[in-house]
């Protein structure tokens, strides 16, 4: 019974095995492709079949559970699960613009996978698209409703509406049809039409218009009605009355609302009629607006008041232009402008702003005082009438008179032979004028007009004692006046028609104006400066040296000083040619190519003329 039991159990086992040979299938997805039926490109309706065939290899006869997926442009747009081997077919019954798209085939077979190729699909020609209007005639304030249609269009569809060819509306939705509702812009004749958009990221495809609808907008009788009194020869300070209404047939609307404004200011609001009184100043907008809204009808009227100046905005100056500290000065506050036929001129007072103890009012306008020790600010203010304006800041900044100069000498002083001699005040305000003097008499004088610059003297003595004769004085330059920069010309050297390789090239900046001044070079192309130099001359030069190709280029400068005004040369463009080393090994070249060449041409024409002229001997009679 055991050895019967034990067979029994082998059997059974051999049974098995052979049951998962024959049914268990190994196999391995030797390739699987897309194809586009009947073509890639295709006009709309076209009844496009996408194609996914695959190729896989099996052992047994348990056939394989094949899930397959097809993507457009990376998004899931058809799936199957099936044993069959036949391809896997997906129809696109009629075609459209929006089926546009890469379209991939995808197929699983227990954990394995495998993708095939992507192939784009092209859908060309939109339909037309279709306009509907509820009605041709409306009121003014009343909305057109309108339809457009995209007929069988898929996806993504902007509509666009316009009135008299300007784009009026906007929709954007997943619908080939869309409706919408919007004013007109006013009375009188208007020609509607549609369009639409199908969005195939990163492209769209746009539709021609629609054809024409036209709409007619009947005109309500209801206008706004805006009254201004006094509205000419208005003068500041004078008061305006104002009256804001609505005129004729308004009973067959619920509320009628006014709005009285003036710019961005509104005045007055309320319904049916708004009155309004004010000041009015030259300095205001003076524009005035009506505006009622009955429903969705707005109408607007406005109207202009010129309005004059009783004076002007004063000016602030002081007399003199330069002080020092603690000296005294005028500040001088005046309207040029004066309406005299409303205005007296004992009707304007002026005053400074803020008020100071050390400035007294002399007589109308005039503010007499010390200087202070420290930089300040003023301004002035008009008053007549009610009415007030302010000047311009004024800035006042009081020179510091120059300290007692410090004489000495630079390195060292040797007798018989030129040596230098500097002048330094500790304090004082620039310019300053260094003089030089030796026995009482003027040897030379420098002016310092920049923090950086020193007042050096060139001397020789001749004699030990009389290195004590020098002494020098220091002055503040008072009343200077600062000419801005003006005729700017810019001076190459050598010409840059003679420019070559290796040389050096100089630009000479010069200009009209009062030192110091800066001068910056700049070259076509470039943000930053070249080159960049403050003088204390009214020109300065700049080198180039050892030019290279690479130099060439279009160059100009801009100069400034202290009266902030920036002027700009004439370009000069600077072509660096070649050196003359190097033509004269090109000419060298080209003259033995060219003499080479001569040769040959004389070699082959002898050798063809040698057998153009050779004739064999006649044959003997």
């Amino acid at each position: 019974r055991t050895e019967e039991l034990g067979f029994s159990f082998v059997r059974m086992g051999l049974l098995l095995l052979l049951t998962s040979v024959l049914f268990y299938s190994w196999f391995t997805i030797r390739s699987i492709s897309l194809s586009l039926e009947p073509g890639e490109n295709v006009t709309r309706d076209t009844k496009v079949t996408v194609r996914c065939s695959s190729v896989v290899s099996s052992s047994g006869v348990q056939p394989l559970s094949r899930e397959y997926t097809i993507y457009k442009d990376g998004i899931v747009v058809y799936s199957k699960t099936t044993s069959s081997t036949e391809d896997l077919l997906y129809v696109l019954s009629h075609a459209r613009v929006s089926y546009t798209g890469k379209y991939k085939c995808k197929i699983s077979i227990e954990g394995k996978s495998q993708s095939s190729e992507a192939r784009r699909l092209t859908v060309t020609g939109l339909s037309p698209p279709v306009l509907q209007v509820d009605q041709t005639m409306l009121s003014e304030g009343e909305e057109l409703q309108a339809t457009c249609t995209a007929p069988g269009e898929t996806g993504s569809i902007i509509f666009y509406f316009y009135e008299d060819l300007k784009e009026k509306r906007e929709e954007r939705v997943n619908t080939d049809q869309v409706k919408v509702a919007f004013p007109l812009s006013g009375p009188g004749h208007h020609t509607i039409q549609c369009s639409y958009t199908v969005l195939i990221p990163p492209d769209s495809i746009v539709s021609e218009n629609s054809h024409s609808v036209h709409v007619s907008v009947r005109e309500l009788s209801i206008v706004p009605v805006l009254e201004i009194s006094p509205q000419y020869k208005v003068y500041e300070g004078d008061q305006l009355s104002m009256s804001c209404g609505v005129r004729d047939i308004y009973h067959h609307f619920d509320s009628v609302l006014v709005y009285l404004s003036q710019g961005m200011n509104m005045l007055k609001s309320g319904q049916t009629k708004v009155n309004h009184t004010m000041t009015v100043l030259a300095k205001d907008e003076a524009e005035f607006e009506c505006r009622l809204e009955a429903g969705k009808v707005v109408k607007a009227v406005t109207k202009v008041v010129p309005v004059t100046e009783l004076f002007s905005v004063p000016t602030l100056t002081m007399n003199p232009e330069e002080v020092f500290q603690k000296e005294l000065m005028k500040l001088i506050c005046k309207s040029d402008e004066i309406a005299s036929e409303r205005l007296s001129s004992e009707d304007l007072t002026y005053a400074i702003d803020p008020p100071q103890m050390h400035l007294e009012e002399k007589k109308r306008g005039e503010f007499s005082g010390k200087a202070l020790a420290v930089e300040f600010n003023y301004s002035c203010i008009a008053r007549a009438k009610g009415i007030l304006k302010h000047s311009r800041t004024l800035t006042v900044r009081p020179k510091v008179a120059v300290s007692i100069p410090k004489i000495s000498v630079v390195d060292r002083a040797i007798i018989g032979k030129p040596f230098k001699i500097r002048c330094k005040s500790d304090n004082g305000s620039l310019p300053i004028n260094y003089t030089l003097i030796s026995d009482y008499k003027q040897v030379s004088m420098v002016t310092v007009s920049i923090p950086s610059e020193e007042a050096l003297f060139n001397v020789t003595v001749n004699k030990p004692k009389d290195i004590r004769k020098f002494f020098c004085e220091a002055r503040n330059v008072i009343g200077m006046k600062i000419e801005p920069v003006s005729q700017p010309l810019l001076t190459v050297i050598p010409s840059p028609s003679e420019t070559t390789e290796g040389s050096n090239l100089i630009f000479i900046c010069s200009i009209r104006g009062t030192p110091p001044v800066t001068f910056k070079v700049y070259r076509y192309g470039k943000d930053e400066p070249v080159f960049t130099r403050t003088s204390a001359e009214n020109n300065t030069n700049f080198e180039f040296p050892k030019l290279a190709k690479d130099d060439s280029g279009i160059y100009y400068f801009e100069a400034f000083n202290h009266a902030n005004n920036i002027v700009i040369s004439d370009p000069v463009n600077i072509q660096v040619r070649l050196a003359m080393w190097k033509k004269i090994v090109i000419g060298s070249f080209c003259l033995l190519a060219l003499c080479v060449l001569v040769v040959v041409c004389v070699l082959c024409y002898k050798t063809h003329r040698g057998r153009q002229t050779y004739s064999p001997p006649s044959a003997p009679s």
